[in-house]
């Protein structure tokens, strides 16, 4: 039996990236405190294939990898720099490969990135209803940075 797992997914579409980095501190932190292993994720390490896939087969071996440990996880952390007041596409993207009944019930904790006071609206006006879709369960407090 494989020990619960945390798995971070960052939006950010640059490296380096604050946003992965802010996201894979909580997942590691949370990870040490717990005796959970941790492992994080960013649209950089799905690869190219993520831009032109349909549906989920579509991705390349390591993509549909980290899709199936983002849906496997025990627990989420995600995450996306704030573009415009929203997260970014290829984040939105990446979700919406996803199952619509394969994250529900699953622990999340939301978190973003920005650059002033008005994108930290990004958690509650477009993270929530994401995973509110999928109806996750998406922790009462999120961490904007």
């Amino acid at each position: 039996m494989s020990s619960p797992a945390i798995v971070g997914f960052s939006g950010n579409i640059t490296r380096p990236s604050k946003t992965r980095s802010f996201v894979d501190l909580i997942v590691q932190d949370i990870a040490t405190r717990h005796g959970l292993t941790g492992r994080t994720y960013d649209i950089d390490d799905v690869g190219p294939s993520l831009g032109a896939a349909k549906w989920s087969r579509d991705l390349d071996d390591r993509g549909q990898a980290i899709l199936t440990q983002v849906i496997a996880a025990d627990v989420l952390v995600v995450g996306s720099p704030t573009y415009k007041g929203s997260y970014t596409g290829l984040f939105k993207h990446f979700f919406d490969l996803i199952d619509p009944s394969a994250l529900r019930g699953k622990p999340v904790l939301l978190t973003a990135t920005g650059g002033g006071e008005r994108h930290a609206l990004v958690v509650e006006h477009q993270l929530r209803p994401l995973f509110g879709f999928f109806e996750a369960f998406t922790l009462p407090t999120a961490v904007y940075a």
